[in-house]
């Protein structure tokens, strides 16, 4: 389960709060499906809970009376998600209380002794660790496990990352309601589908390699258009998120994936995540014939400055050349930007907000610096004093964790909030947009975004 909480993306990388951020729809609990797939392989039935969307989490216990419950525990919600695990564990006394998330890469044999209620607590990847403890291996012997033993936190050897990703069943998407996981734009249903692990890069701020790893999984692309098949056929599915920390990073695998898609005639609608340096004119042309209609770039900031300090190894003219290819391929770009990493000043927001503007991409986030446990920005923003007193991961993303070394976390809010106005608000971007529009569903959902924007505090 997601416990009771605000909306929230769990997935470990990001672990976004959605309610303050334009353009983020709630994505389908992909980690969960695969953990059910798992139990559902050895023997288990099992339920898939997303309380971040509603539901009676103490009724469903009641009746369902697991053996097993597994939560997702994300750092803004940490508080709450223990408070949530504590009354399940009074409800179901003996169920076993499994968490896992980023979270408990630097937090596990500390929340063993701190949270006496929970039973196990799964570091990093997750699928065969779980598939270990249901299987009844001792305690012990399970890699990437921290265990209670005489009250105890007990922390056995990290397990290896898994190379052999086709071999992971399918997410159980027959445990949840697609129907509750929508494109923000045109409202139709969108699969996630996950088909890569890791990142080479390791940014400053970013958790995709400490969760994943520095070398790049992929997933073999007969596995993947399997998977795209089942939920065409089972689901009527035919928008998809191609999940990857870099998806691009293989031309060739990229090619052959693209090519499948197209010569398989499937009639999709994809969209993935790309870095600057790695799209081609050629690679975009080709995405687009396959069905790829967005692509989101982390831009991350328009100061060649900040990009150097947390080791983006970008310049500004690649990104420019990237947005002009995927322009010139009619794929819409989305652009991230981060406001509020420590060496930002009024001067560097500002470097952001005009390109940003300058690149005139069809969405953008800015979000505020988040320095998640086990990034190397949490360790920085606690040998440089940057948390305070007041520090809270509840509006992660949108209110400040911290200071900058020159700006307070209330400036930072307050250029945050009018970068975000400055874009969306041109009269030029709204006559643009308002042309794009091709359905009442999609004027709808532009209106709700626009009003959320003027109405935010």
């Amino acid at each position: 389960m997601y416990p009771p909480s605000p909306v929230m993306n769990r997935e470990d990388r990001c672990q976004q709060p959605t309610e303050n951020l334009l353009v983020i729809p709630p994505l389908p609990p992909v980690d969960l499906m695969y953990l059910a797939s798992i139990a559902e392989q050895a023997g288990c039935e099992a339920k898939i809970a997303d309380y971040s969307l509603g539901g009676d989490m103490e009724k469903d216990l009641a009746e369902f009376k697991p053996d097993y419950i597994v939560a997702n525990v994300a750092t803004p919600t940490f508080k709450s998600d223990m408070a949530a695990l504590k009354k399940a564990k009074e409800i179901m006394p003996h169920s076993k209380i499994i968490v896992k998330g980023a979270v408990f890469l630097t937090y596990n044999t500390n929340a063993i002794y701190e949270n006496q209620f929970l039973d196990y607590v799964i570091i990093g990847e997750a699928e065969l660790t779980l598939k270990d403890i249901l299987d009844n291996v001792p305690d012990n012997e399970i890699s990437g496990l921290c265990y209670k033993s005489n009250m105890q936190g007990v922390k056995n050897k990290a397990r290896k990352f898994n190379e052999d990703l086709d071999a992971l069943p399918f997410p159980a998407r027959h445990l949840v309601d697609n129907n509750l996981y929508r494109r923000p734009d045109n409202g139709k249903v969108q699969a996630v589908i996950k088909v890569s692990r890791g990142c080479p890069f390791h940014c400053f701020f970013c958790l995709a390699t400490p969760v994943s790893g520095l070398k790049v999984r992929m997933r073999s692309v007969d596995n993947i258009i399997a998977e795209i098949k089942e939920c065409i056929e089972k689901y009527n599915i035919k928008n998809f998120l191609f999940w990857s920390d870099i998806f691009d990073i293989d031309k060739n695998w990229t090619t052959a994936l693209c090519r499948r898609i197209i010569d398989e005639k499937l009639n999709i609608v994809w969209s993935a995540n790309t870095r600057a340096d790695t799209i081609s004119q050629e690679m975009a042309d080709l995405m687009y014939k396959s069905g790829c209609r967005l692509m989101s770039i982390g831009v991350e900031s328009g100061s060649q400055m900040i990009l150097d300090n947390i080791g983006k190894r970008l310049k500004l003219d690649t990104i420019r050349r990237a947005v002009k290819i995927l322009k010139k391929a009619k794929i819409k770009i989305y652009n991230y930007f981060v406001i509020g990493l420590p060496w930002e000043t009024e001067e560097t927001v500002e470097e952001t907000v005009k390109f940003a503007i300058e690149l005139d991409s069809d969405f953008i986030s800015f979000y505020t610096a988040t320095p998640l446990p086990g990034s190397r920005f949490y360790d920085y923003a606690l040998k440089e004093k940057l948390f305070d007193t007041t520090t809270s991961y509840s509006e992660a993303y949108y209110y400040p964790v911290i200071r900058t070394h020159k700006l307070s976390k209330e400036k930072v809010f307050e250029l945050h909030k009018q970068a975000v106005k400055r874009f969306y608000l041109r009269p030029g971007f709204i006559l643009r947009t308002l042309f794009r529009l091709r359905s009442f569903t999609e004027f709808k959902n532009y209106f709700r975004a626009g009003l959320n924007l003027l109405l935010r505090k």
